[in-house]
């Protein structure tokens, strides 16, 4: 089936350093998967990283690249996937202003995606980037007329605003953009090592997909596990333990034995460890291998990415004629 037969999805992230097991089971793992079957558009969204990191700009030139990288390790085929970069196509930065007029700020500040991130930056007062952010990811979805936006648990709010604003110019002007539905990973969330939140390079509790062997080893043995568990053959409980946790996600066909045996004091919490980091390096050693090629030929990902830029801007002066056709904002072009 040819791209201009099938349905259409846009994901991605802010490049924001390395990305971890929880990006791979929350979004990246669907991405891999569905590029078969979908037209796939992955947004590399170095304006929104500025919401939160725009003391910093040097910076996101080798996050893009490392970003790129991750993508690629993990499976992402380039001829397959159009893998871009926000910035470089300046017409989502100017869907985002029309979109922006369909939008209070009302609905802005009761976005509970927003609050959530305000609070744990420590916002008092938002910017109007950072406030605007949901309104910048609507553009970023609708600029190549996406059906489908693999995403974790946390983004479904930024997914209904997107729906809502494009309800709103469909209604208002004219159908030119589907209404993206959200698709959730089975494991939408991947507990971090501390056991306490989810996995996050903010509070420096994950594995990340470019680990060796030795850090994958080490942080696996410092995970946290059930605190009830004093001696190895005590009867535990895996429903509260991390290293299960990442056993259900990593390692399903052996789980069940585990939890059995976890329970009835027959394995202890070192050896369960050693199963697990030797399971976690087995899945990620194909990445590493994938890894070294763009690591050795640093040059292959600029070449990616240009040319999936190059097409993201040819489907982004698509949508923007047929906006300012609707619009009745195509002056001169009549």
């Amino acid at each position: 089936m040819s791209n201009k037969e099938k349905e259409r999805i846009l994901t991605g992230d802010r490049p924001t350093g390395k990305l971890h097991l929880g990006h791979y089971v929350g979004s990246l793992q669907n991405r891999v998967e569905l590029q078969e079957e979908y037209d796939t558009f992955l947004i590399i969204a170095d304006v929104q990283a500025l919401t939160t990191n725009f003391e910093q700009p040097e910076k996101l030139g080798e996050d893009v690249r490392q970003v790129a990288r991750d993508y690629l390790a993990a499976g992402i085929d380039p001829e397959k996937t159009t893998i871009f970069v926000q910035s470089m196509v300046p017409e989502i930065a100017e869907l985002t202003i029309f979109f922006s007029m369909l939008v209070t700020v009302n609905q802005l500040r009761h976005n509970p995606t927003i609050k959530s991130e305000a609070d744990q930056y420590g916002y008092k007062e938002m910017s109007y980037g950072f406030l605007g952010y949901p309104v910048s990811q609507a553009a970023d979805i609708s600029f190549c007329r996406a059906n489908l936006v693999p995403v974790g648990e946390d983004q479904i709010p930024h997914i209904e605003q997107t729906r809502k604003i494009v309800r709103k110019f469909n209604n208002l002007y004219g159908e030119v953009f589907p209404e993206p539905k959200a698709l959730i990973s089975d494991f939408p969330r991947l507990m971090g090592l501390d056991g306490k939140s989810k996995m996050s390079k903010s509070l420096n509790n994950a594995i990340y997909l470019s680990d060796s062997v030795e850090e994958v080893n080490k942080k696996i043995m410092q995970a946290k596990t059930d605190p009830a568990r004093i001696h190895k053959d005590d009867p535990g409980h895996p429903e509260v333990c991390t290293v299960f946790h990442y056993h259900e996600a990593f390692n399903k066909e052996e789980s069940g034995e585990i939890a059995s045996r976890c329970r009835a004091g027959t394995i202890g919490c070192v050896a369960c460890k050693k199963r697990m980091a030797k399971k976690l390096n087995e899945f990620l050693d194909p990445m590493r291998e994938r890894r070294k090629k763009y690591l050795e030929n640093p040059e292959l990902i600029e070449e990616i990415i240009q040319k999936g830029t190059k097409r993201a801007r040819k489907e982004a002066a698509i949508t923007l004629k047929k906006v300012r056709e609707v619009m009745k904002i195509d002056y001169f072009n009549n």
